[in-house]
């Protein structure tokens, strides 16, 4: 659900037909038949929570119980309550864990160990809910016969306080009767003003609205200079980071019209900031181009990169020229897709799309057509459909000719091409592949550099939620470092229904002993308030570690205040977030760091 609770009369036995009938396919795949049985019962309770709670509980016994058991869930009424029984013939839960199977974290075969997925945290947030509601949970196991789950809620309930989001900032509000603090999908809070270091004597402070910013992102404060000088005289104003946080940073505040960026970091490799730009919608449109060794030219392009500069520097005019071509398209007010595809719904609806976006297109019915439209004018993207087999790479190629900055051109192939066909093409183009017209949509507006800005309430929803299927976060592992447990168990929740592993650490020297023996973490989320060791200092002491140079980390903190973020960055932290937290930005963050 959202963030609110919306109260009202719900059949518990409803719910519990509507779950189990959700569950029964992946418990029938495994031989475990699943029943309902019991009365109509209505209770006062919010649908979707109460939901939750119930597949909780479900899903737990279908997953620890073996081929050939059953689950078995009945409902019932009497007492002026309502009741839910969930039976299962699993292994049980040894009786050391079954008083605390519904604590945060506590799962019920007691391992460390992953084999059954999941994060512990199910079963605590089924008791969350139940006991907001005014009802209450427990188990019941003999270990080698199985295990019975009970809830009960009263038929009518009204809460002396309506439960309600908090944020997570205000600890001692928390009751026991009402649902713990949950991620806040409000306005993240940004910190006014980023101070780093003014190294390269950029234009930071003198930039106007209306001013095109160039972000130089390079570890050679020399070379940066020459960038610099190369883009104020291009009309633009600059500003250098010689880190890839630090950039990441003033990303935000600036909003570039375009940025360099160096691959030698000494933060992290940029090959990091440039997959964390093109995994999310907000910033992937912003054209970059990399600087870098001859031999990274074609990953740089095929990530998404629109130009390529070589390092070392043979010429100043390769710096001038890469800039003009940059600048070129940056003030083309409509980018151009050159569409091969035959007469058809398909094309009609492309065509329709790209033309309610401004996006300019041409139709080629030849490959001779193809080839003249591409020497004689501008083309951002080139797709070509599977029924268009005549056009070769080396016939793009001579059409295009060479250009100072090697762009390569992007192309979509629509359709089941085959790995043959591809293999063609590769080493020449940034190439993609799409099945469906809604992904051939998405790779044109990546490769063209349409801004989410630019789109439709609809079509941010459908790039979304196209995004979002893709389960990016699913079996990641994130450690979570906070000294409040429910600072924990809120984020943890959110990352729970995302399908991620989590293993969490109340002090930064737990934090620091997890990474060191634990190789799976992928992501770390630190907050920086910790009384002994504070997130500041934990930070740097997991950079030191040989498994913690590699290891996103990403600060997290109360309201900022001038300069948190700096010193965070300055430790060694990739990103961060403000609390309270906003829901979408954070997995926004979590998937721009993990898509890979």
């Amino acid at each position: 659900m959202g963030l609110g609770w919306v109260r009202s009369r719900v059949d518990l036995g409803a719910v519990a037909a509507d779950v189990a009938g959700s569950l029964r396919p992946l418990a029938e795949a495994r031989g475990i038949p699943v029943t309902v049985s019991g009365d109509r019962v209505e209770v006062d309770a919010d649908p979707e929570h109460l939901r939750r709670a119930v597949r909780n509980l479900v899903e737990n016994a279908v997953k620890y119980t073996g081929a050939g058991g059953r689950v078995d869930l009945e409902v019932w009424r009497r007492n002026g309550e309502a009741g839910l029984t969930v039976t299962d013939t699993g292994p049980g839960i040894p009786e050391a864990l079954l008083e605390r199977i519904f604590d945060r974290f506590v799962r019920a075969d007691g391992a460390r160990s992953r084999s059954k997925g999941g994060s512990g945290l199910g079963l605590a947030i089924t008791r969350e809910i139940v006991e907001a509601h005014g009802g209450r949970v427990w188990a019941e196991s003999t270990p080698g016969v199985g295990s019975v789950f009970t809830l009960y809620l009263p038929l009518n309930y009204t809460p002396v306080r309506a439960p309600r989001p908090r944020p997570m900032t205000e600890p001692e509000s928390l009751e026991p009767s009402v649902v713990p603090v949950e991620v806040e999908a409000v306005q993240v809070e940004e910190e006014q003003g980023v101070q780093f270091a003014n190294e390269a004597n950029d234009d930071r402070d003198d930039i106007q609205p209306g001013d095109r910013v160039v972000l130089i992102v390079e570890n050679d404060l020399g070379f940066a200079k020459i960038l610099l000088e190369a883009a104020r005289q291009r009309g633009f104003k600059g500003v250098v980071s010689t880190t890839g946080a630090a950039a990441l940073a003033m990303l935000r505040e600036y909003q570039p019209a375009m940025m360099t960026l160096d691959i030698y970091l000494p933060d992290m490799q940029g090959w990091r900031v440039l997959e964390r730009l093109k995994a999310d919608l907000a910033t992937r449109h912003i054209p970059v181009c990399v600087v870098s060794t001859d031999d990274s030219r074609d990953r740089a392009l095929n990530c998404g990169a629109i130009g390529f500069i070589a390092k070392p520097l043979t010429s100043r005019d390769l710096v001038d020229a890469a800039f003009e071509q940059l600048k070129d398209f940056i003030a083309r007010p409509t980018r151009q897709v050159l569409l091969m595809m035959p007469e058809g719904a398909a094309r009609s609806e492309v065509i329709e799309r790209l033309g309610a976006a401004d996006i300019g297109m041409i139709v080629a019915w030849s490959r001779d057509e193809a080839m003249r439209i591409l020497r004689g004018s501008a083309v951002d993207c080139l797709v070509v459909d599977q029924s268009m087999t005549e056009l070769g790479p080396q016939d793009v190629l001579d059409a295009l000719g060479e250009k100072p900055v090697m762009r390569m051109l992007p192309v979509v192939f629509y359709g089941a091409h085959g790995e043959q066909w591809l293999a063609r093409w590769k080493g020449s183009f940034a190439l993609r592949e799409a099945r469906t017209t809604e992904r051939l949509l998405d790779y044109i507006y990546f490769f063209v550099h349409r801004s989410t800005a630019s789109m439709s309430a609809d079509e941010r929803r459908a790039l979304e939620d196209l995004h979002g299927s893709h389960r990016v976060l699913e079996k990641k592992r994130a450690l979570l470092v906070d000294d409040d447990m429910r600072n924990i168990f809120a984020l943890a929740t959110v990352l729970d229904e995302e399908g991620m592993d989590v293993v969490s650490a109340n002090n930064g020297r737990e934090a620091i002993k997890i990474v060191e023996r634990d190789a799976n973490i992928d992501i770390v989320l630190m907050d920086i308030m910790m009384p002994e060791m504070d997130g500041i200092t934990t930070i740097k002491e997991i950079r030191k570690l040989p498994r913690g140079t590699d290891l996103p980390i990403i600060a997290v903190t109360a309201k900022a205040m001038k300069g948190d973020r700096e010193k965070c960055i300055d430790a060694g932290a990739w990103d961060y977030l403000s609390k309270p937290v906003d829901r979408l930005h954070l997995l926004s963050v979590l998937r721009g760091w993990l898509h890979r």
